[in-house]
């Protein structure tokens, strides 16, 4: 061969590397890709054109949704449902994570996706991802045969377990958002043995949510009013506990619920539930210290409500371990400030060093005497305290910030 000829054949003569990439890194490169993309590998070569059959994890998001909508606006409820099920028909194997969006466009159109559910019943399906931007979806019987699973986000959804349904053995992360469960449950009790983390936000008629799980070690129940959370409050294992707008006919202790969690390291509670620790029948200490809790929030705090201030005042007492500390401030408007202030300024009103904190936020903040006096104390009974971050009420003037700075720049500080 000539040398020019020579030079022309090289390229041909090396090996293709893409095409004779190991099958696990295959596997790899397809699962760190869209769907839509995934399937588009299969021009690559004989070894891609099935690739994407097998694998594990199929992720049909708010993403992916929006991307097929721009792309095929004339036909987008049809192509949507079409794409989904041929992905589903060829797949092979396992599928053990499925995320589905449910666009507004299939407003009418639940019984496609009833069959998915079923299909994934049947596949092993371990992590399930549904949300709903459309009217709520009531959960198909197939859906309580996934009885792999492990991880479980249900949003805008009716949750109503069939009579005989009682576990899911394998669950260990719960979340739910937007959930209805119905007025006619069943009433069995749902064993969940392995569930460490559970999540409800703006759930209703969560008392019909009837379930056991001793290993849970994080609860977080926002805005759901009648949540029943004594049955949980009593789980030795909790380490964080946050929770907001959920009384309605429960009656909870806080004061004994905090001395029930020997193992909680992070707090966060609302104004509401700040106030029981105030109240006239619990004492100004709780029954003994919490030494477990290192992370304290406070949402919707108002400091010039002296009941919610003494409430405070009582955990930060009682709290010698505290390390970070969140205050998200709440102040009402025309409010005598005058009591608080007063009590701010008296001599002992903190009775004890925060020997170990070394965090503060405090999220929008007016500039009231009683929260920069609250400041004061923090700074002046925090000898380990590192940094303090202030982030002022967005309706709060330039000049305002800048006489919130001065002022807390010459406050006395512990900290070196």
């Amino acid at each position: 061969m000539t040398g020019k000829s020579k030079r022309m054949s090289e390229p041909c003569a090396e090996e293709d590397r893409i095409s004779n990439l190991p099958e696990h890194l295959i596997d790899s490169i397809l699962a760190r890709v869209p769907v839509g993309d995934a399937v588009r590998t299969s021009i690559i070569s004989k070894k891609w054109r099935c690739g994407w059959t097998t694998m594990r994890e199929l992720v049909f998001d708010e993403q992916f949704s929006e991307k097929f909508a721009r792309n095929r606006a004339s036909n987008y409820h049809n192509g949507f449902i079409r794409i989904i099920n041929k992905v589903l028909f060829l797949h092979k194997g396992p599928i053990l994570k499925f995320h589905l969006h449910i666009p507004y466009v299939l407003h009418d159109s639940f019984n496609e996706i009833d069959p998915w559910l079923s299909f994934l019943s049947r596949n092993g399906v371990m992590e399930l991802i549904l949300t709903n931007s459309c009217r709520r979806y009531e959960l198909p019987s197939y859906f309580f045969s996934c009885l792999e699973l492990r991880k479980l986000k249900l949003e805008n959804c009716f949750f109503k377990q069939p009579l005989e349904f009682q576990r899911f053995l394998n669950l260990e992360y719960l979340y739910l958002k937007k959930v209805d469960f119905g007025a006619n449950l069943s009433g069995t009790q749902i064993s969940l043995p392995q569930l460490m983390d559970l999540s409800m936000h703006s759930c209703t008629n969560v008392s019909n949510f009837n379930i056991k799980a001793s290993k849970l070690s994080s609860l977080v129940v926002l805005n759901c009013p009648g949540a029943m959370l004594l049955r949980f409050l009593n789980n030795p294992s909790l380490t964080r506990l946050d929770i907001q707008d959920f009384v309605e006919g429960e009656v909870i202790d806080l004061a004994r619920v905090l001395c029930n969690l020997p193992e909680l390291e992070d707090l966060s509670i609302d104004s509401n539930s700040l106030k029981l620790l105030s109240a006239d029948n619990i004492s100004k200490s709780l029954p003994h210290l919490v030494n477990s809790l290192k992370s304290l929030g406070l949402r919707n705090f108002q400091l010039s409500n002296l009941d919610q201030l003494h409430g405070a005042l009582c955990l930060l007492r009682n709290l010698r371990n505290l390390k970070h500390f969140v205050i998200n401030v709440n102040m009402e408007r025309q409010v005598d400030v005058g009591a608080a202030s007063n009590h701010l300024e008296t001599p002992n009103c903190l009775k004890c060093t925060l020997d170990q904190l070394q965090t503060v936020e405090i999220i929008c903040l007016e500039g009231s005497k009683p929260e920069l006096f609250f400041i004061k104390l923090l700074l002046a009974h925090s000898p380990s305290l590192k940094e303090i971050t202030i982030t002022p009420s967005k309706a709060s003037r330039v000049q305002k910030r800048l006489e919130i700075a001065k002022d807390v720049m010459q406050f006395p500080r512990a900290s070196p």
